[in-house]
């Protein structure tokens, strides 16, 4: 490609729906596979350096930054990654993986004691950068 490096970012979120006992588990570290959350992250964190290999025809890119953060709602878990990159392509699969991959983590580690989890929704809030320019998701929650 002729594109040149520029400054690259997003962000994503998925909503998990989860029963109140499970998220009071999850806040109570109750679950035998280790922390919930903890591990959601790192493989969310790992989800974004992979995802040129889950999939096709997606660039293998370099991150600057990978972050997920959580928000505990009533009955959902809301994950948001933020990825960060210098590179000649966005980095919103990143992001998108991201998220995606933390909540099926959430959902494995949860199974055993509840499979009426399930994950609502995947979308991208925000980019910037690019050929295409910036986007806002329009009614965007702070987490």
């Amino acid at each position: 490609s002729k594109k040149k490096k520029s400054s690259r970012y997003a962000k994503a979120q998925a909503t998990v729906w989860l029963s109140k006992k499970i998220l009071k588990m999850i806040k109570n570290d109750e679950f035998k596979k280790g922390n919930v959350i903890n591990v959601a992250r790192i493989a969310g964190i790992m989800g974004a350096k992979q995802t040129s290999t889950l999939i096709p025809l997606c660039h293998n890119i370099t991150l600057d930054s990978s972050e997920i953060n959580f928000r505990f709602l009533e009955e959902e878990l809301q994950i948001v990654s933020i990825v960060q990159s210098e590179e000649k392509t966005g980095v919103e699969m990143e992001a998108l993986t991201a998220v995606t991959i933390s909540a099926l983590t959430i959902y494995d580690m949860v199974k055993g004691v509840d499979k009426s989890v399930y994950i609502k929704e995947i979308f991208l809030l925000q980019k910037k950068g690019g050929k295409t320019g910036n986007y806002k998701k329009i009614n965007e929650k702070k987490i």
